[in-house]
């Protein structure tokens, strides 16, 4: 997500700070906190794609401006909020001939990992799915699907989950109608299908999913409120076969709480609880900020 809301966001952004966020609206998850990250490093911000190991200690990033981004998430020891981020690393996405990703070929949105730690990203604009052994290698085709051709301009492929069978799932940011549910696209068997779509709640967009240690799926959504700034709304559904079921809503925010939060990641803490860690792209504007959100979920 890039210039379709840029007109907008400068709108809402001296209102937005000034009023510093309405109160939270949660339905079963609770805000653990939110960590502020910044950096001098050129290239920093616009955040899209967000995979955490298991531990949720170590992340993996990618960005709207083609670049991957890893390192370790500190806690606090009493609080156990992320406080600090360490170790950090950062370059570029490469091409199958590894040179850095460039123009309207660079806006990679989803980010999901194999278990055997290669990466896949999406990118809208020119829609496709590229495979990455590790965050400094050149990138390889993932099989495409015609479908992908259709999707409407900088509303692509924002999302990439993978189950507990290997097997991956793809979701648009739009759906073409507001009463159309969002396609689900389905890699299995060295095949695209798609099974079944998300009913679509407007106004929310999606644009993150993983699938959590319950094996469920969750996804991430995201809406420009008006002059006050973003809403949140993360949801929980049940996948088997062809079918999803059991929708849970688990969070919504009001206008203004987080920024545009757009990539999720789901893991199990040593406490055996569920957690959504989230992170935000900025759009690299000064008005906006990248954060790190954390939210527990009551099972």
């Amino acid at each position: 997500m890039r210039s379709s809301i840029a007109v907008a966001l400068i709108t809402v952004s001296a209102l937005v700070v000034a009023l510093g966020g309405f109160a939270q609206s949660s339905l079963n998850a609770t805000l653990l906190g939110s960590y502020r990250w910044t950096s001098d490093q050129a290239g920093f911000g616009g955040f899209s794609g967000l995979k955490l190991t298991t531990d949720g200690d170590h992340f993996t990033i990618v960005s709207d401006g083609g670049i991957f981004g890893k390192g370790v998430l500190v806690r606090d020891e009493n609080s156990d909020q992320i406080s600090n981020v360490a170790d950090f690393q950062f370059g570029p996405v490469k091409t199958s001939v590894g040179e850095p990703t460039e123009g309207y070929k660079n806006d990679a949105e989803g980010l999901a990992v194999r278990a055997d730690g290669s990466l896949l990203v999406s990118f809208e604009g020119f829609h496709r799915i590229m495979v990455y052994a590790d965050t400094d290698a050149r990138a390889f085709w993932h099989k495409h699907n015609v479908d992908f051709d259709g999707l409407q301009n900088n509303s692509g492929l924002e999302a990439l989950a993978f189950d507990a069978d290997g097997v991956l799932y793809a979701m648009p940011e739009r759906s073409g109608v507001l009463t159309r549910p969002f396609p689900v696209y389905r890699f299995k068997n060295n095949n695209w299908d798609q099974p079944f779509g998300i009913v679509r709640r407007p106004p929310f967009l999606l644009v993150g999913a993983d699938f959590g240690p319950d094996g469920k799926l969750y996804i991430l959504e995201r809406h420009l409120g008006g002059i006050f700034g973003f809403q949140s709304r993360v949801r929980r559904f049940v996948v088997s076969g062809d079918r999803i079921s059991d929708e849970e809503i688990l969070l919504e925010t009001s206008p203004g709480v987080h920024d545009n939060l757009e990539g999720i990641s789901v893991w199990r803490d040593g406490a055996g609880d569920i957690r959504i860690t989230m992170i935000s792209d900025d759009n690299y504007r000064a008005f906006q900020r990248t954060e790190f959100v954390e939210y527990r979920v009551s099972e």
